[in-house]
């Protein structure tokens, strides 16, 4: 009988060698992270000042930000230093805010609101002061005539006075109830002009004694100020308000379409413009009824970070992809330098978007860039992109993105890299969270979110071939879309809410709702609040008959919601929130927080992997290849693939 037994096991051997269980035991022995480099190098820039014959500008993204010294008679990047960590926690990543004053220039940083000075004449940084905790910004920063420096902030609201030769600080307090940003200032001998973002007001504040006074308002926020003589000048949207210092002798003016980017003015009151989303130049003197059209855009579909006349022909820019323009005013004729060939030290950043398109090529949405990896020559390129790609999707041989801060939709040629815009969202929604691709109806869809103080967002029906965008605004009443799902029989999306809008305005509803809306008929068919309380949907994915959802707001709660029946039948949490992924007939997720983590959905949340670090700038996403249980993704801030296969133990990757 033993030898019977013997006999049968060892028969048996071979396939039970080769069986689930062993081949599981194989796969789980294989590699479980193999790293590829930075996912996203960039040279793009924030901050830029001038001084003597010297522009100073200042790095986005990277840890830590790089100011660079670029000769202007050269066009080449002679020095560079790095801005090193303040007294608050967390690091800076850089300064949008850039002033010069007594021969030295000044950095306002983010996301914690530093102040920096840096002496070009002996290369010494020095940080100053904080005016809040991690999390916030210094926006704006000018100088008065006698050097004083004034610095708007967010998430308070206010401006703060910081005189150099005492290093003493005053705050000028609640310039608008409910105001988050100072977007801009500018300041002469007696005032400052705060523009807000939020109320969009301009508002002016006595130096000497801190009054406060509103002097307009707009449609849209301020985004830019420049003053000379009597007058002040701001930017709201497309729109030029000109008016004297006390307010009266209004003019107003606007941009044929798009809107203003940045002001200069010169000595003889002359209004220098770039606007957005093409990046062309505009003229204005006070008097005129309309812009006048000087320059193509020197640096096409890119926003300016400053403007600055080197002299009476020559208007200088700085391109926010990382760029440094000259523009001959008499000619229209322009030069452009990109910053990394001239020697500006580049670096990894956090990337936006990802997308892995036939296990041929990965694609990384950056600031302003695309980063590609061919997967079968291992070779990488890089081109422009004109903003930040939010989202990307797939439909036939072009990739579409959803573009901010303009709004605009965008598509990339698979074969030639070619960009070419489809359509602007427009109706304030310059926030596109989320894209995806209808086959039933052959259409885009995008989940968007207003920009500045209005709570409604909208689902916006974009047609690829002819460029028409239906915009929806208001689908879900109160609130905007942070993203949305597509019913896998096609004609039907879900739609994700949250209550707060695009901020600074107190949401009107207490729960972030899903609803559901007709493609077809272009109807919303019900809208149901999941869980009363949770306030902002992060991402939702509707997988066989159930609707999966991760909650920003009570971050990282999830839910699995019934279709059929409304209601929640599954509910746990994470360490985070994230993006959701259906594959091979299961749900993952990837979340920030707790060290960056990504799970399975099933009757329980099931860690898969630990360790991939918190280096998105938008969502955490994974990208799976077909067949595989091997993913795409980020660990810090390198491009991965990572086994995420069920059947084996959690990984713990380590840096």
């Amino acid at each position: 009988m033993l030898r019977t037994l013997l006999v049968v096991l060892a028969a048996l051997l071979p396939a039970l060698l080769t069986g689930p269980a062993a081949r599981a035991a194989t796969a789980c022995d294989a590699p479980a992270v193999e790293r590829f480099g930075p996912a996203s190098v960039t040279g793009a820039i924030v901050g830029a000042a001038v001084l003597d014959g010297h522009a100073y500008v200042v790095t986005r993204g990277l840890k830590p930000p790089v100011l660079a010294d670029i000769d202007l008679a050269t066009r080449e990047v002679v020095r560079s230093v790095t801005l090193p960590d303040g007294p608050a926690a967390g690091e800076p990543e850089g300064g949008w805010a850039t002033a010069v004053s007594g021969g030295k220039v000044y950095v306002g940083t983010y996301p914690v609101p530093d102040l920096y000075s840096f002496d070009p004449a002996t290369g010494a940084v020095e940080h100053l002061r904080s005016f809040g905790k991690n999390g916030g910004f210094v926006w704006s920063l000018a100088a008065a005539p006698d050097g004083t420096l004034y610095a708007g902030t967010y998430p308070d609201g206010r401006v703060r006075e910081y005189v150099p030769a005492t290093g003493e600080v005053r705050d000028f307090g609640v310039l608008a109830q409910g105001e988050r940003y100072v977007r801009a200032v500018a300041a002469d001998d007696t005032y400052v002009y705060a523009g807000l973002l939020d109320k969009a007001k301009l508002v002016r504040i006595t130096r000497a004694d801190g009054t406060v006074k509103e002097l307009a308002s707009a449609a849209t926020g301020i985004g830019a100020i420049a003053e000379h003589g009597d007058r002040v000048l701001a930017a709201s949207g497309g729109a030029l308000i000109d008016m004297r210092k006390d307010g009266t002798d209004e003019h107003r003016v606007s941009l044929a379409s798009g809107s203003i980017d940045m002001l200069t003015v010169a000595g003889d009151g002359t209004v220098y413009a770039t606007s957005r989303p093409d990046g062309a130049v505009h003229r204005y003197r006070t008097g005129d009824t309309a812009f006048t059209k000087i320059a193509d855009p020197p640096s096409p579909a890119d926003e300016t970070r400053r403007l600055h006349l080197a002299d009476d022909h020559t208007l200088l820019g700085f391109a926010g992809s990382g760029g440094v323009w000259s523009l001959d005013l008499g000619t229209g004729r322009s030069t452009f330098t990109d910053l990394i060939e001239a020697g500006l030290p580049g670096g990894p950043e956090r990337p936006q978007s990802m997308l892995l398109v036939n296990n041929r090529a990965v694609y990384v949405g950056g600031h302003f860039s695309m980063e590609v990896r061919d997967l079968r020559t291992g070779e990488r390129r890089r081109f422009h992109m004109p903003g930040e790609p939010k989202d990307l999707v797939r439909r036939g041989d072009k990739i579409y993105a959803a573009i901010y801060p303009s709004g605009q939709i965008v598509s990339v040629d698979l074969r030639t890299d070619e960009v070419r815009g489809v359509g602007t969202l427009g109706h304030g929604q310059q926030r596109p969270w989320d894209i995806e691709y209808d086959r039933v109806t052959d259409k885009l869809v995008v989940a968007s979110a207003p920009l500045g103080a209005a709570l409604e967002g909208a689902l916006s029906v974009v047609d690829p071939d002819t460029g028409r965008i239906d915009v929806y605004e208001g689908v879900i009443p109160h609130q905007s879309l942070m993203s949305l799902s597509l019913d896998p029989r096609g004609g039907v999306v879900y739609l994700g809410g949250d209550v707060l809008g695009g901020g600074g305005t107190p949401p009107v509803a207490a729960s972030a709702s899903v609803a559901a809306f007709d493609l077809r008929a272009r109807t919303v068919l019900w809208q149901v609040d999941p869980v009363p309380g949770f306030r902002t949907f992060q991402d939702i994915k509707v997988h066989d008959g159930l609707l999966y959802g991760v909650y920003k707001r009570d971050s990282g709660s999830w839910i699995a919601m019934d279709l059929a029946t409304k209601t929640v039948v599954r509910q746990g949490k994470l360490s985070g929130y994230g993006e959701l992924t259906v594959h091979r007939g299961r749900v993952f997720v990837s979340t920030f927080f707790g060290g960056g983590n990504a799970y399975e959905l099933g009757e329980e949340a099931k860690l898969l992997a630990t360790g991939l670090g918190d280096e998105w700038y938008t969502n955490p996403q994974l990208h799976f290849e077909p067949g595989s249980w091997r993913a795409w993704a980020l660990v810090g801030r390198d491009l991965a693939r990572i086994r995420l296969d069920p059947r084996c133990p959690p990984l713990t990757v380590t840096p």
